[in-house]
C-alpha cells in the first residue's frame, strides 16, 4: 500500500471534484441523440429492454453497460471492442478540453433537478466523505469491475446528493443559462440538457466549494465499489483515484425517494400467504394499484407493511408479531435501522418465513417499475412483493450513524441518462 497516500486520503475533508475531457456522442454520427441513451444499467433489468434499446439505434449505449453474449468475460470483450471501434469511428469523441459538466434534468409535470457531473477521487466509507447507505451484492461488484477494466472507462455517472446551496449552486444557474452542449428529450418525456464548465475562475469555485461538502450515495452503490476495488488494483496516483459522478445538491433540488420492489421466482401468491397467516395480519384488496399504494401508504405509517400481488388481487399483509420481529431481525443496530421495512422483509420474511436467499437471482428479482413487477408476477405465477419508500432523512441519518441498509433499499431519482457523458481513463 503507498502509505504517503493512505495518509494524504484519511486527512481529506471533502470532496474532490476533477474536470475531465468528457466522452461524447457525435450527433451527426447517430439517429438522435435520445435514441443512443439508456436509464442506468441496473434499471434496464428485462431482456425485451435491453433489446428494445437495441433496437432504438445500433450505437444505444445500452451496448456497452449491458452487452449481450454467450458467457460475461465475452460480454466485457465485446464491451471493449464496440468502445474501441466507436472511437475509432468518431461515434464518440472527446471533449477538446477538460471540464465539469452541468447537467439538467426537466420533466413535463414540473420536476426540475440540475447537478455538476465530474470525476470524483474514490474515499473509503471511514473517511466520512462519500456515505453509502446500502450494502452490495459482490456477484454484481465483480461483474461491473470486469466491464471497466476491460473498456477502461466509467461509462455511466453515479448519482450523489449532498446539502449545500452555495457557491456551486450560483455558478450552475449561471451556467444553465447559457447555450447547451446538448439538448435531447428521450422518450420517458424527459428533457435532458448539458453544459460544460471550463473556465479557470469557475472551475476554481466550485473546487472549491466542494471540498467542505460531504455526498451521500443515492444511486450506484455497486459502482461505487466498483471504483473502490479498480483503485486498489492500480498503484496510486492513477485515473482510478476517480469516478464519475453527478452531484446534486438536495437543498436546491429535492430528489424524488421511490422503492425498489422484490420479484420472487417460483413462489405463488397462495403459498407466500399461507406462510404468514398467524404472523402478519393479511387483508385482501380487490381494488386497483393506486388504491392499493396508498393503503399501503396508509398502514406503513403504523407498522411494517408490504402489498403481495401476483394472482389478480393485493394482499395487504402488516402489523407483524413483535415477537417475530424479536426473534429474527439483529438487535446490534439502531432502532431505525431495525424498523426499516427492507429490514424486515429480508430478515423475517426471506430469512425466515419464506426462506429465500436474497442475493440469488434464480430466486429473486429487483424492479423499480411497478406495474411491471406486477404484471411480471402474474405472467409467471411468482410473487411480487411491493414496498413503501423511505424518506430521505432517514438515509442520511442511518448513513452518517455508518449503518447500510439492506441491499436495494431505495431508489432516488430522477437518475441521470446514461450515454451523455463517458469517461474514458486513458483519454
Amino acid at each position: 500500500m503507498n502509505t504517503a497516500g493512505h495518509s494524504e486520503a484519511t486527512e481529506r475533508r471533502g470532496l474532490e471534484l476533477t474536470p475531465f475531457r468528457g466522452l461524447r456522442y457525435d450527433p451527426d454520427r447517430v439517429g438522435s441523440l435520445a435514441a443512443v441513451t439508456s436509464p442506468p444499467y441496473d434499471v434496464v433489468v428485462r431482456p425485451d429492454g435491453v433489446h428494445h434499446l437495441q433496437s432504438a439505434d445500433p450505437h444505444n449505449i445500452v451496448r456497452l453497460i449491458l452487452p449481450q453474449a454467450g458467457t460475461p468475460s465475452a460480454g466485457t470483450e465485446q464491451a471493449a471492442d464496440t468502445l474501441h471501434r466507436w472511437q475509432a469511428e468518431g461515434i464518440l469523441a472527446a471533449d477538446p478540453e477538460p471540464g465539469l459538466y452541468v447537467y439538467e434534468q426537466q420533466d413535463g409535470n414540473g420536476l426540475l433537478q440540475r447537478g455538476v457531473i465530474g470525476a470524483l477521487r474514490v474515499s473509503e466509507p471511514s473517511e466520512g466523505v462519500v456515505l453509502p447507505h446500502e450494502e452490495v451484492m459482490p456477484p454484481v461488484v465483480a461483474d461491473r469491475a470486469a466491464l471497466m477494466r476491460a473498456t477502461s472507462a466509467n461509462l455511466e455517472p453515479l448519482l450523489l446528493t449532498y446539502r449545500g446551496n452555495g457557491t456551486t449552486a450560483e455558478i450552475i444557474e449561471t451556467v444553465a443559462a447559457r447555450p447547451p452542449l446538448l439538448a435531447t428529450t428521450t422518450e420517458d418525456g424527459f428533457r435532458h440538457r448539458l453544459w460544460s464548465i471550463t473556465d479557470p475562475d469557475e472551475l476554481a469555485l466550485v473546487q472549491s466549494d466542494m471540498a467542505h461538502r460531504q455526498a451521500l450515495i443515492a444511486d450506484g452503490h455497486h459502482r461505487w465499489a466498483t471504483y473502490l476495488r479498480l483503485r486498489a488494483e492500480h498503484p496510486s496516483p492513477s485515473p482510478w483515484d476517480y469516478g464519475l459522478v453527478l452531484l446534486v445538491d438536495t437543498a436546491r433540488y429535492p430528489l424524488r425517494v421511490r422503492a425498489i420492489h422484490r420479484l420472487l421466482h417460483g413462489l405463488p401468491v397462495a403459498e407466500a400467504l399461507e406462510h404468514v397467516k398467524g404472523l402478519f395480519r393479511v387483508r385482501r384488496l380487490d381494488v386497483p394499484l393506486a388504491a392499493a399504494q396508498q393503503a399501503l401508504a396508509d398502514a406503513a405509517c403504523e407498522s411494517n407493511a408490504f402489498l403481495l400481488a401476483g394472482d389478480g388481487a393485493f394482499h395487504l399483509i402488516d402489523r407483524p408479531d413483535p415477537d417475530l420481529l424479536a426473534r429474527t431481525v439483529p438487535d446490534d443496530r439502531p432502532a431505525a435501522w431495525r424498523t426499516l421495512d427492507a429490514t424486515v422483509l429480508h430478515a423475517t420474511l426471506l430469512d425466515h418465513v419464506w426462506r429465500i436467499p436474497e442475493d440469488s437471482p434464480a430466486h429473486i428479482a429487483y424492479i423499480h417499475d411497478t406495474v411491471a413487477t406486477v404484471a411480471k408476477a402474474e405472467r409467471d405465477g411468482g410473487t411480487a412483493v411491493l414496498m413503501h419508500p423511505v424518506r430521505e432523512e432517514v438515509v442520511r441519518d442511518l448513513a452518517r450513524q455508518g449503518v447500510t441498509m439492506p441491499r436495494k433499499s431505495t431508489s432516488f431519482g430522477p437518475k441521470p441518462a446514461s450515454g451523455l457523458v463517458l469517461r474514458a481513463l486513458d483519454v
